[in-house]
């Protein structure tokens, strides 16, 4: 069976995604009722631990929205988590070299291919190893100028769902300032080369957009797979659109 994820990018050209920090089901619910393909879940840098998770996977089983987790690293434990929890994908942040896309994706196989051990913690999810294996996407973050040189051998990597872009870890590791990572000519191809390298080789291309200015410019790249904003974001804009119009 596919996931919503898999279900999403094989029916349309590309996705749309927001990003959730804070453990409330409000933000996922209203990316959900906006039209919105996926949601990730912001483990890294948001305020959501293992349980918020969960709860948050859960209540989401009857919303039409799939479901992706950043993690920090490719730590087995913390992806087979939330994977039994029912995440469509994981996300790892700040990969750097093939080994570090090989550890992720193991952390998603049971043995004797990976490292992940079984327990699900939904029953819905079943027992069929092979099905659960099929079912766990995984995207390596490509976000700093180690990442970048490293792009084709990282591509390279059996199992890979997708590559998943981090423009403002990138334009930083590359020199330039936070405030140019969507202007400066370098980091415009260095994200181009990204797309052109990961669908060359057969996989999801994904970038963390923050705006719908800026995702507009990234699906004329090519990019499949784009996050527009956060709930925390998208609550200030409106909140901000709301103050000047009664202004």
């Amino acid at each position: 069976m596919s996931t919503r994820l898999q279900s999403a990018l094989a029916a349309k050209e590309r996705v749309w995604g927001g990003w959730v920090v804070g453990p409330t089901i409000i933000g996922p619910e209203e990316f959900a009722q906006a039209g919105y393909d996926y949601v990730g879940f912001d483990v890294q840098h948001g305020y959501l631990d293992d349980a918020d998770v969960a709860l948050l996977l859960r209540r989401l089983e009857h919303v039409p929205i799939a479901t992706a987790v950043r993690l920090p690293s490719a730590a087995p434990a913390p992806i087979g988590r939330v994977l039994d929890a029912g995440a469509d994908a994981v996300i790892i942040a700040m990969v750097e070299s093939a080994d570090q896309a090989a550890a992720a994706v193991a952390a998603t196989r049971y043995a004797p291919a990976g490292v992940r051990s079984f327990g699900p913690l939904r029953a819905a999810l079943g027992h069929d190893t092979a099905a659960l294996e099929a079912a766990a996407g995984v995207y390596v973050m490509i976000e700093t100028a180690r990442g970048l040189a490293a792009l084709d051998e990282i591509c390279a990597v059996p199992g890979l769902t997708g590559v998943y872009v981090g423009p403002a870890d990138l334009a930083i590791s590359m020199g330039h300032r936070l405030a140019d990572m969507w202007t400066h000519p370098d980091v415009r191809a260095a994200m181009a080369e990204i797309h052109v390298t990961a669908a060359a080789a057969g996989l999801v291309t994904g970038i963390h957009a923050g705006t719908g200015k800026a995702g507009k410019a990234m699906a004329e790249i090519g990019f499949r797979m784009i996050t527009l904003t956060s709930e925390s974001q998208a609550l200030r804009r409106g909140a901000a659109a709301h103050l000047s119009e009664a202004r």
